[in-house]
């Protein structure tokens, strides 16, 4: 039973940094996907499969998992470029890109 040690990126509905500063232990799919074949749905046999524990600190995360004997690798984030820009920019005269309206 392998698990990944994550800080979650923010998704492109998302402005703020909300919801990405908590690290998560996920477990790693043991067993493949099946369909069933009356309805059609897809299932697993594996129970983990369904766990995600939520931390505070990557410390947390990774004595956790210590404790419970579970292998473990860890993704550190990437760092974010920060972007400052105006609504005024896309206006402006010498402005890069295409003019889309």
């Amino acid at each position: 039973m392998a698990a990944r040690i994550y800080c979650p990126a923010k998704s492109a509905m998302q402005s703020g940094q909300g919801r990405t500063q908590n690290w998560i232990l996920e477990f790693e799919p043991e067993a493949a996907r099946e369909i069933d074949p009356l309805m059609g749905w897809t299932s697993s046999s594996d129970m983990n499969s369904q766990l995600k524990l939520q931390f505070e600190s990557r410390e947390e995360a990774v004595a956790y998992a210590e404790q419970n004997g579970i292998a473990y690798s860890i993704e550190d984030p990437k760092p974010r470029k920060q972007v400052r820009k105006s609504y005024s920019d896309n206006f402006k005269y010498g402005r890069r890109g295409s003019w889309t309206h």
